[in-house]
């Protein structure tokens, strides 16, 4: 293994997720002041972010069969810097209990014979489709890690913890992107629809919506689709949009198979992304591992990189490292870092090889 304490950024073995601790949180408090647009599910409010903490570490450790309104909430640790430099969350299911609002797009054509015209109309209907399925959330990594490859570790990992424990989570998986709004706080789509029915600007809904189900929201949109055509041409070209700050996490999703391009967010039509749990790729191919008894070293096979994560719900790790494909033994090393013992389970999945080619 590398000496991770004097690695670049670059090197894959200075990288370790978990679970937040109470001891995170003013780690937490400082990646969600620097999180500006969009991940209204890690707000910079240091008492919501000990709630949250609570609620992660409760649904990490009960015993008790799973509610479906558990959060979990991952740290990203970079341990030859000593900190923490990104987070992650699931929620168990979508809707807290009640129902999960977004937009459905659909398209028609329409046609005249006697014209010899056509139109192909797009339009957006009030839905809740998504209502229970287990929502990625609160991707946040800082700047300077975003070209390596701790962002697919972040990201990744919660799909692995997923599939470990599938009976405390929905089968489709989906995750929201925060859509076009300038540093103002305009937002195209939400002045054009949201507004005109609600009476709040979108700074205010977004705060509104802070910790709670977007259904307050959705229940005074009209329920008859929306014409995109009839919008201002700006609020046309937003649906679908992402913000820039979304790139990066939203690519990784793309890059694991989701759909992008069914459903938008009803505030600012941001894409909200889904699959099924088991088409995503580093579920599908991942594979049952066990820790080697100990004494081997790695060898020269070992090229590709993977993430690899320990079995156990409570005291979860996940961590990248090179294997060959197939290898049915982590080395004793990785072990350690796994908090796993000689022989006991884990999982591990590969990445895409051309993101091992420009991460490392």
């Amino acid at each position: 293994m590398t000496d991770f304490v004097n690695a670049p950024l670059h090197d894959p073995d200075r990288y370790l997720l978990r679970p937040a601790h109470a001891a995170d949180l003013d780690a937490l408090e400082r990646l969600a002041a620097a999180s500006a647009h969009g991940i209204t599910t890690l707000p910079a409010d240091r008492s919501v972010l000990q709630d949250r903490l609570a609620r992660s570490t409760e649904a990490f450790t009960n015993a008790d069969d799973a509610s479906g309104g558990e959060i979990y909430l991952f740290v990203l640790e970079d341990m030859a810097a000593g900190r923490v430099v990104g987070t992650a969350g699931i929620t168990a299911a979508a809707g807290e209990g009640g129902q999960f609002y977004c937009y459905r797009n659909e398209y028609t054509v329409q046609v005249s014979p006697a014209l010899a015209a056509s139109n192909r109309l797009h339009t957006l209907h009030l839905c809740h489709d998504l209502t229970g399925a287990t929502l990625l959330t609160s991707f946040y990594i800082e700047p300077a890690y975003e070209r390596t490859p701790a962002p697919q570790l972040l990201s990744r990992g919660r799909l692995l913890f997923i599939h470990q424990f599938a009976e405390r989570f929905a089968e489709r998986v989906a995750a929201e992107s925060p859509g076009l709004a300038d540093d103002n706080g305009h937002c195209p789509f939400w002045a054009a629809v949201g507004q005109r029915f609600i009476g709040l600007d979108y700074p205010t809904a977004e705060r509104l919506a802070v910790g709670r189900s977007k259904r307050f929201i959705a229940e005074l949109l009209p329920q008859s689709p929306v014409y995109v055509a009839l919008l201002p041409e700006q609020a046309q070209w937003a649906v679908g949009q992402l913000h820039p700050v979304a790139a990066l996490p939203f690519s990784i999703l793309q890059d694991e198979g989701f759909d992008t391009d069914t459903y938008v967010d009803v505030f600012d039509a941001g894409p909200i992304v889904e699959t099924r749990l088991t088409s995503a790729r580093s579920v599908a191919l991942s594979r049952h591992v066990r820790i080697s008894p100990g004494g081997t070293e790695p060898s020269v096979r070992r090229t590709a990189l993977h993430i690899a994560a320990s079995s156990q719900r409570a005291d979860f790790r996940a961590v990248l490292c090179r294997l060959a494909d197939g290898d049915a033994e982590l080395p004793a090393a990785l072990g350690t870092k796994l908090a796993l013992g000689p022989g006991e389970p884990a999982i591990a999945t590969p990445l895409a090889p051309e993101e091992d080619a420009h991460h490392v």
